[in-house]
């Protein structure tokens, strides 16, 4: 059932703005409570309602500020579906950003990625899939090889695939009246969905490693 999350309330955009730059220390604890409540809480329960319509949504995390002056100032969350595969949003005075990623692969994940690229029906769905999400907006990237990797041929079709170690599809969802209301959670779903092929086929095919 849904109905945790209510927005981020305006203020929070208050806290972030007396954040920017490299705050000092006194300046980090005097907004450190009124940046939990009105930052990351919410940012909790956006994702205790996204998880509540799909149990892949379940695991997730959000993080804490830690010492670099980044954190305080962009509240970063994950959502796990497999191995290195997750989706990713960040909060800031940018408005909301998602991204689907596998990235930072244990050792034989990228071999695998590879393979499967490389084969002729798994490598065709994921071209077009990653088409699909680039005219939807996305931004692809990744870790990317200069040349293909060797054992390869420089001329096969999907040669700029074959040269990821990481794949990420990411794009800013903005930063209108919606992030101060309860369709936040409508727009991450419908964002999560832009993303779910892409996952999908990653989670099928570099769920582990080797």
């Amino acid at each position: 059932m849904r109905g945790q999350f209510t927005g981020w309330p305006e203020q929070a955009m208050d806290v972030l703005w007396q954040l920017q730059g490299e705050p000092a220390h006194a300046t980090r604890e005097r907004y450190r409570a009124d940046r939990e409540r009105l930052v990351r809480q919410p940012m909790i329960a956006l994702l205790n309602d996204v998880a509540d319509t799909d149990p892949r949504y379940e695991d997730f995390s959000v993080w804490h500020y830690r010492t670099d002056s980044w954190w305080w100032q962009h509240q970063g969350a994950v959502i796990r579906l497999g191995r290195k595969i997750e989706i990713g949003l960040r909060f800031s005075l940018d408005g909301l950003r998602i991204q689907g990623a596998w990235w930072y692969p244990d050792p034989g994940q990228v071999d695998m990625f590879r393979r499967a690229v490389a084969s002729e029906g798994s490598g065709r769905e994921l071209s077009a899939v990653v088409e699909d999400v680039r005219k939807k907006g996305y931004d692809i990237s990744g870790d990317v090889m200069k040349r293909p990797p060797r054992g390869y041929p420089t001329d096969h079709p999907r040669t700029n695939l074959l040269r990821h170690r990481s794949l990420i599809a990411a794009r800013p969802l903005g930063c209108e009246e919606w992030l101060h209301t309860p369709e936040a959670v409508d727009r991450v779903l419908s964002a999560a969905a832009d993303l779910d092929a892409l996952l999908m086929w990653l989670v099928r095919h570099v769920k582990r490693a080797a």
